[in-house]
């Protein structure tokens, strides 16, 4: 399954240079099933191991931190640049400046894998998560959504998506799980809230709803803060 996951990324890499969003959306969801799937199967069979943990983590940093900062990277390409059709050398810098993303990626898989302080919350936007929400935007811009094409395709509203994204990876937010561990709505009333609102919000907007599910996640988290136990191991 993890190899499952870093595979979809390639492909999913291979789609970004073609413009075929609509299978880049597929593998991405596709990679993110997967990587929710091998940690529960691990747990579930008892076969979890540090070789596991570490192939995670570089599965994710090709599929949930090359992804999204090559998919911001092409969206840059087709970014308005007349706008600074009179300084060429920002325009290439804010080009390159996409790949921001995959660093802070690779930070944030590298220091909370190794972060003692989680359990049943995340600190920080899981990088699946923050991938989700890039692709989103592209699909956006690809069937021009509710108009938001050219609003979306300005430079330095792309630099400032893909600055804020880049610090929510490593942002000392604690963030619920969204892990049942029992059916108990009150040990999980924040989990039932927000796939509630997904499940309202998704047939609506569609890939348009990733983002405000997102907003919603961070909202939820602050408004009903997890509650720290012992830590354990994290996937993300």
């Amino acid at each position: 399954m993890t190899c499952g996951n870093l595979f979809c990324g390639c492909l999913a890499i291979v789609n970004i240079f073609h413009g075929r969003w609509d299978h880049v959306a597929i593998l991405i969801i596709l990679a993110t099933i997967l990587d929710f799937a091998d940690g529960f199967v691990a747990r579930l069979v008892n076969n979890q191991s540090e070789f596991g943990k570490q192939l995670d983590s570089l599965a994710d940093m090709i599929t949930f931190g090359v992804v999204p900062a090559l998919a911001m990277y092409q969206l840059m390409l087709k970014s308005q640049f007349l706008v600074l059709y009179d300084n060429q050398l920002l325009y290439r810098i804010m080009k390159y400046y996409m790949f921001i993303i995959a660093v802070f990626s690779g930070l944030r898989l590298a220091k909370f894998n190794i972060d003692k302080r989680q359990s049943n919350h995340f600190i920080g936007l899981p990088t699946p998560a923050n991938t989700l929400m890039i692709i989103s935007f592209a699909m956006m811009v690809y069937y021009n959504t509710f108009g938001v094409q050219r609003f979306l395709l300005n430079p330095w509203m792309l630099v400032g998506i893909a600055s804020l994204s880049s610090w929510l990876l490593i942002a000392e937010i604690p963030l619920i799980a969204l892990k049942f561990k029992n059916l108990s709505w009150a040990k999980n009333k924040a989990q039932y809230i927000l796939l509630i609102f997904s499940l309202v919000m998704i047939p609506l907007l569609k890939f348009a709803a990733i983002p405000a599910i997102i907003i919603s996640y961070i909202l939820l988290s602050l408004f009903m803060p997890p509650v720290a136990e012992k830590a354990s191991s994290n996937n993300y």
